[in-house]
């Protein structure tokens, strides 16, 4: 379980990254690891969150469930720290689950949002792919880390 999940219950005096790699005490939300891909598409950005068993994904689709169609962010950490946080605000957000997870649709009509998203989506692709970790957050509540 402490392999698929992350404890929260430290997240407020060591910050999200340092709590990535302990264990599990009990207290506090925990947290659904998965695997996270970004892409651009027409009008922004797709990223799909692939639960690491059924369990992370349950409580992954469950998380985004309760939250319903709230602001949608990504947190990027590298070593416990905040490097970049992406608010989602220059478009809509649509999440639909999946098998094995959810797929978030980021898009906007406008050319200049829809431009911003693509930037955002290579910057955060481009974090993940030399080590930064990404935690997509809905309402600044945690559904999921990479």
């Amino acid at each position: 379980m402490t392999n698929t999940m992350m404890d929260s219950s430290t997240m407020g005096m060591m910050g999200m990254g340092a709590a990535m790699n302990m264990p599990s005490n009990g207290m506090g939300m925990m947290i659904p690891r998965c695997t996270i891909e970004m892409e651009p598409c027409d009008g922004g950005m797709r990223m799909r969150c692939t639960g690491m068993d059924e369990m992370a994904t349950k409580m992954m689709q469950n998380l985004v469930s309760m939250m319903g169609s709230g602001m949608m962010s990504c947190v990027m950490m590298m070593n416990g720290m905040t490097a970049m946080r992406c608010n989602m605000i220059m478009g809509m957000c649509k999440s639909e689950m999946t098998a094995d997870g959810m797929t978030v649709t980021y898009t906007s009509g406008d050319p200049q949002c829809s431009a911003m998203i693509a930037q955002c989506c290579e910057c955060m692709s481009m974090m993940m792919r030399n080590g930064c970790t990404c935690c997509v957050m809905m309402n600044n509540m945690p559904v999921c880390c990479s």
